[in-house]
């Protein structure tokens, strides 16, 4: 299970993206190697290629975004 946190809202395009869930908040990809590029609360930037049917949690808590997916939904 792969977990970022960062500080910087994401806009999830809905030409690669939809809303699955509003409790908790998850979107699942439309199309295959649908990238995200994440600057984590350490500054590091994460790129993160996911496949057509891929699924991420996307909840705020204090101040912050917290990003869960599963490891098996990623091409890189």
């Amino acid at each position: 299970m792969g977990l970022v946190h960062t500080v910087h809202y994401l806009d999830f395009s809905s030409e690669s993206w939809k809303l699955v869930s509003n409790n908790p908040t998850i979107f699942e990809t439309i199309v295959d190697n649908v990238v995200l590029e994440i600057r984590d609360t350490s500054h590091r930037e994460n790129k993160l290629v996911f496949k057509k049917g891929s699924k991420i949690e996307y909840i705020r808590s204090v101040g912050k975004y917290r990003l869960k997916w599963d490891d098996a939904d990623l091409t890189n």
